[in-house]
């Protein structure tokens, strides 16, 4: 029996582990199990490869993308780019061998949204899967700003600094911090939202609920919007033909 697992923090609530369970049922896939992996720090996941018979691959999640890295023996040359992983394969050798999917998740779902005044984002967050957003944006050709709570290295904005004025010039705003999933629901980032028109999208990278109140607030001023869902569908995917199990 091959073996797949989530490696995260608090994951109880994970997508990975519903989809894929579903997938293996759906598609009658007999010879993989997937299951969660929620570790309290990085340095027990060497653990878990020593005592999970038949393990050839995990999904990575918040808030290991990043710290898992100095673990792996290589990487692909997009997660190289990135600077972060969230998909690992074990190769025939043992080798374990770092990949990015939700670059890939990522782009394909915002593509259909964009229209041609799309031009430029602000991507609201700076970790890991935030890296793999802005990486999706420049091959898109669409210029990016990161935004965070304080000034420092690589931050363009504060949201303190936000105004109405670049609310309107940024007209595609992605939330890639974890601020409204659920039980805190009502939790929101602090955007001056009155700037939202018909001509914003905003992406929640958040799945759960299918409509946080990022989401719902830019949908009552006419945004587009969209959650992580199809994102997560479309990188689970592109996981799985990397791990080549079928």
């Amino acid at each position: 029996m091959h073996k797949l697992g989530l490696i995260g923090k608090n994951i109880s609530y994970s997508f990975s582990k519903a989809y894929f369970k579903n997938k293996f049922e759906k598609e009658q896939i007999t010879n993989v199990a997937y299951e969660n992996f929620d570790i309290e720090n990085i340095e027990l996941f060497p653990s878990i490869i020593q005592n999970t018979e038949g393990i050839k691959g995990f999904n990575v999640t918040i808030p290991y993308k990043e710290a898992i890295i100095p673990f792996l023996d290589d990487l692909d040359e997009t997660a190289k780019k990135i600077g972060a992983v969230n998909t690992i394969k074990i190769s025939e050798n043992k080798q374990l061998i770092g990949y990015n999917t939700d670059c890939y998740g990522f782009k394909n779902s915002l593509k259909p949204l964009l229209r041609p005044h799309h031009k430029m984002a602000l991507i609201l967050g700076t970790g890991g899967a935030s890296k793999a957003v802005a990486f999706s944006l420049k091959e898109l050709n669409i210029r990016y700003y990161f935004v965070s709570r304080a000034s420092k290295n690589g931050v363009d904005f504060t949201y303190d600094s936000l105004t109405d004025e670049i609310i309107k010039q940024h007209q595609i705003i992605i939330n890639c911090t974890p601020i409204g999933t659920f039980p805190n629901i009502n939790a929101c980032p602090n955007i001056p939202f009155a700037a939202i028109n018909s001509e914003h999208i905003l992406y929640d990278l958040i799945y759960n609920p299918a409509e946080t109140t990022f989401l719902k607030f830019g949908k009552n001023l006419g945004a587009t919007i969209q959650n992580g869902s199809k994102m997560l569908e479309l990188q689970a995917e592109k996981a799985w033909s990397i791990w080549d199990l079928s």
